[in-house]
């Protein structure tokens, strides 16, 4: 009976914040509103920019455009519950909101990591064939290209989506962050995972992993093409338009390898380690993603202030 209770979507799970740090909860969730403010401000700014300002209707920024709109909704699909847990100490979600959080986090993520692929492919294109660069990245190639991180997320996560609902939970409830994680749900089952965790896994592989050789293949091309540049001024050019990139690849996948190696040889480390990596593989990207692209590209600059002040523009 209890096993029937625990399959269906009457189950409910309890969220948790940082572990053995609750009594600093509320101090805890001042720099996370920070994060969340600097995120959904500066990705929403960016958004903006780009759409408002017809300088900025090339390739380069409509890509930035999409992975600004995937970090506003991965901010999104973890606001809620993370400060509820801080803010008003509201633990409790139900299997259905639980997995929609999971797939949403997920359907992001995978979404990054093509949208960071696709930018490193508008670089390769750039730089070795600047001549065809209109050509072959065309609105309407740029839509399809769109369309296909949207479409390549969402049939990721159906598999996974449908595994899960399959599991039993009969012992405890509890989970070990402030929103749901797939591999933390599946700790909590009492049934067999193993083909959870194998799916979980080659998704993984298959879409951050195999973007990530792509991409480091994409630099390799780029160092080759600018390499062959007679001169150090456009060699220093060149590689200035790559720099904004390289630091957004860099906060994404970084953090992904560091908890994806907490998860698997961490196991005897305080439990807030584990959730604070996994607290900044979710917000550092959101957060540090329009910093880099505000500061280190000339055009985003000045798209941004020109936004925030229009009269400072017209002097």
């Amino acid at each position: 009976m209890s096993t029937l209770q625990n399959t269906s979507s009457s189950i409910i799970f309890l969220l948790t914040g940082v572990p053995g740090l609750e009594d600093f909860h509320t101090w805890l969730s001042i720099p996370l509103c920070l994060f969340y403010i600097t995120a959904l401000s500066g990705n929403s700014m960016i958004v903006i920019a780009i759409v408002t300002q017809p300088s900025l209707h090339k390739p380069m920024y409509y890509f930035l455009s999409m992975l600004s709109t995937t970090d506003l909704g991965l901010s999104i699909s973890t606001l809620i519950t993370m400060l509820g847990v801080y803010w008003f100490n509201a633990r409790e979600i139900s299997f259905n909101a639980c997995s929609s959080q999971m797939f949403f986090i997920q359907l992001f993520i995978v979404m990054e990591s093509s949208v960071l692929l696709a930018m490193a492919f508008d670089r390769f294109v750039a730089i070795s064939n600047p001549l065809r660069y209109a050509s072959i990245l065309t609105d309407l190639k740029i839509a399809q290209i769109g369309v296909a991180i949207i479409t390549r997320g969402t049939f990721v996560q159906i598999p996974m989506q449908v595994l899960l609902k399959r599991l039993s939970f009969c012992h405890s409830h509890v989970l070990h962050h402030s929103y749901c994680f797939h591999p933390d749900v599946m700790k909590l089952s009492c049934t067999d995972t193993r083909v959870n965790s194998a799916i979980g896994l080659t998704s993984l592989i298959t879409t951050a992993g195999v973007d990530l050789i792509f991409i480091v293949l994409s630099y390799l091309l780029i160092i080759k093409t600018v390499l062959s540049i007679a001169s150090p001024e456009e060699r220093k050019k060149a590689f200035g338009t790559c720099v904004s990139h390289i630091g957004a690849v860099a906060v994404f996948y970084i953090p992904l390898i560091s908890l994806s190696f907490v998860h698997r040889f961490g196991k005897h480390a305080p439990p807030y380690v584990h959730t604070l990596i996994a607290n900044a593989y979710l917000l550092i990207p959101p957060v540090v993603n329009p910093i880099i692209y505000s500061v280190k590209t000339k055009q985003i600059h000045r798209a941004v202030v020109k936004l925030l002040h229009p009269s400072a523009t017209k002097n």
